[in-house]
């Protein structure tokens, strides 16, 4: 046991935040400079092929939320568990997370591809850019079961203190998928005219990599082992737990993805600049965001740990410490994204009605994004104190109560366009980050935790 405790990287009340959100940080940053990457590559290529994208990877983000059902829960449990230091039962959580997330994965990955038509015509997306929608999905949709593991192995290396490895996989992805990327469509691969699929298969390839460098890790850094006799007896017990813990997560992320997938069919109707507008600026806000999400994500598994070792109070402060130093870097961020967005825009397109409607869809985000930083910090801590329930109910009401009624009403009867569909994201965002705020402040979540010391 000793001996193990060594290998365990402490995480508590006094854990820098920036130790682990650092790395996160530039992880997350990486991942999003390799999506931007491609949105410029193929905006060059084709704006057509920018927006097939665009709809494609809505579709995909829902599954992978799916396959995160597993893969939070893992965050929860594994983090509890090394609060209370239970060590005994980490290769066999270790050995179920992976094992269903693969089989749940490679499920959902061919259904995906079986239904790309249906779900293609329920976005209503146009005649131009469905031919590589549909390709997109078959080849990136296909492989989608690699990000359900890589999502599993992130978590757990996370939880045990190596938040630095992630940022390295994201170095080593970026670079494959941008030589990709400039093969299949400038470079020496030109010829064979693969276009959107030269970009999906380099998507794939970088996936593929990301897993066997997580894999090796887990195993250099004898974190623990991956075998299926530990799953004999089956644990019943600790999967149904993991997923009375992922259930309701995830189903705050899907609802919150068809939310988004209800948006963006109301500006699929707006025409293919709106939908343009929409994908460009998308690239620029993920920069705008890549703050507050690590530092929340970190403040998860600091409050983990917390929570696992019986130290609520401590818990409960921490989560105000991270919201001080994350909000003003998130309200400076997403400031500057809009005031330098005429200049910025031009590097994906030079259309002037694309970088009108952009203009103002960045205006909107500053709020965004202030009510996002708080739902971020406040959702993530209620999870990993094992109060999961809640924001999935909070969810559901602000997001197709306000979300969806606003930005309709303001988009299209009222005439906003896409900057109206927006700001009722910007409403629903902003007062549910002051409810679950509320609810943090009152305390409810203590006594939740799922291990027991």
């Amino acid at each position: 046991m000793k001996e193990k405790e060594k290998r365990i990287r402490v995480i508590n009340e006094n854990t820098p935040l920036l130790m682990i959100a650092g790395p996160m940080f530039v992880e997350m940053f990486l991942n999003i400079l390799l999506n931007n990457i491609d949105t410029v590559m193929l905006s060059h290529y084709s704006e057509n092929a920018v927006g097939a994208v665009g709809n494609a990877n809505q579709v995909m983000f829902m599954m992978i939320i799916l396959f995160n059902i597993i893969a939070t829960a893992t965050s929860v449990v594994v983090a509890q568990y090394l609060g209370a230091k239970q060590y005994d039962k980490m290769n066999r959580i270790y050995t179920l997370a992976i094992v269903v997330n693969l089989f749940v994965g490679i499920i959902l990955s061919t259904g995906l591809v079986a239904l790309k038509q249906v779900l293609m015509n329920l976005l209503h997306v146009s005649e131009e850019m469905m031919p590589d929608a549909l390709l997109y999905i078959k080849i990136v949709g296909g492989g989608l079961f690699l990000q359900a593991c890589y999502n599993v192995m992130l978590q757990i290396l996370r939880c045990n203190g190596h938040a630095k490895v992630g940022m390295y996989i994201s170095v080593i992805i970026n670079l494959i998928n941008i030589a990709g990327n400039y093969m299949f469509l400038y470079g020496p691969l030109k010829f064979l005219n693969l276009g959107v699929a030269g970009v999906a298969v380099s998507t794939v390839v970088a996936r593929v990599v990301a897993l066997i460098v997580a894999i090796t890790f887990f195993y250099a850094a004898k974190i623990g082992r991956i075998s299926l006799k530990l799953l004999a007896p089956f644990p019943g017990k600790l999967l149904a737990e993991m997923v009375k813990i992922g259930l309701p997560s995830a189903g705050e992320n899907l609802s919150y993805n068809l939310y988004q997938m209800v948006l963006l069919s109301f500006i699929n109707s707006m025409g293919n600049d709106a939908v343009n507008a929409k994908v460009y600026c998308n690239s620029l806000i993920s920069f705008a965001m890549v703050f507050s999400n690590s530092a929340a994500m970190a403040t998860q598994i600091i409050i983990g740990h917390l929570v696992g070792a019986g130290k609520e109070e401590a818990a409960y402060k921490r989560v105000f410490s991270t919201l001080k130093i994350s909000l003003p870097i998130t309200i400076a961020l997403s400031t500057v994204n809009w005031l330098l967005s005429p200049f910025s825009l031009h590097i994906f397109t030079d259309n002037s009605n694309i970088i009108h409607l952009a203009y103002y869809i960045l205006l909107v985000d500053i709020f965004i994004e202030i009510g996002r930083c708080l739902n971020m910090t406040f959702v993530n801590s209620l999870k990993a104190a094992g109060d999961y329930v809640y924001p999935l109910i909070i969810g559901l009401i602000t997001m197709w109560g306000l979300g969806v009624t606003v930005g309709y009403t303001l988009g299209i009867p009222l005439g906003l366009g896409v900057a109206g569909v927006f700001i009722g994201t910007a409403t629903d965002e902003c007062i549910r980050g002051l409810i679950v705020m509320r609810h943090w402040k009152k305390r409810k979540w203590m006594g939740k935790a799922i291990v027991h010391r």
